[in-house]
Parts: structure tokens; C-alpha cells; sequence
């Protein structure tokens, strides 16, 4: 008995580790997916009725969903802010040099935190 449940836990535990992907529901469509340098994979969504946008984020430290966020055409290139308190964070949909390349940058108190380079996918 005590071996039967054994097996039976491990593979639920193990299946309980992995984080689902974030992301929107049907009520929304993908409009930019990236993966990003140290394991970030970014998804912008816009909801069908209301336009708005939705930030959707997976990354080894676990996963952040936001709303409300803007955007705007900055140097040629589209950007998109979303705002979480004292935090914003920016997905830049392309480079001047390559439109399939593209930059997440995180602030605090509009300092840069970080700045990672993405690739579109």
C-alpha cells in the first residue's frame, strides 16, 4: 500500500511544480508573444470588447498578469506600458535594427530595474 501510493504521489507533485502558462481567456486576442533573456516569456493580449490590454508574464520566479495597459508608437517602434503600484513595466514590439527583435524593461519609481532582450515568437 504504501509503495502503490508512493508511485501515485511523485508523478501529482511533480505535475503540481509546473506553472501553467499565463494567459488571457477567450474573451481576448494575442496581439505579441515574446521570450525573453533569463527564462521571461511575454504575452500582450487586447479583450474583443473593450479594447483594453492585458499584460500576461511566465518567468522563473513565477507569473504576473496585469490590465489597463497603453500604448503608444515611440521611434518607430510600438510600446506597451503597464503600470502594478510603484512598478511599470514596457514591452517593446521590435527594434529600430530588427522588427522580430524587441525589449522588456522593468522600472521602479521610473528607475530601470532591468532590461532584457526579446525575440518574437
Amino acid at each position: 500500500m504504501k509503495t502503490s501510493a508512493l508511485f501515485l504521489a511523485l508523478p501529482i507533485s511533480i505535475l503540481a511544480n509546473f506553472s501553467l502558462p499565463a494567459s488571457a481567456d477567450s474573451t481576448a486576442g494575442i496581439i505579441l508573444s515574446t521570450k525573453c533573456q533569463g527564462g521571461y516569456n511575454i504575452n500582450i493580449w487586447q479583450n474583443y470588447t473593450s479594447g483594453e490590454l492585458l499584460y500576461r508574464a511566465t518567468n522563473p520566479n513565477g507569473n504576473l498578469s496585469l490590465g489597463k495597459g497603453t500604448s503608444q508608437a515611440t521611434e518607430g517602434v510600438r510600446v506597451y506600458k503597464f503600470r502594478k503600484g510603484i512598478y511599470e513595466y514596457w514591452v517593446w514590439d521590435g527594434t529600430l535594427d530588427n522588427p522580430q527583435s524587441g525589449t522588456l524593461e522593468v522600472y521602479k519609481n521610473n528607475r530601470i530595474l532591468m532590461k532584457q532582450a526579446c525575440r518574437k515568437s
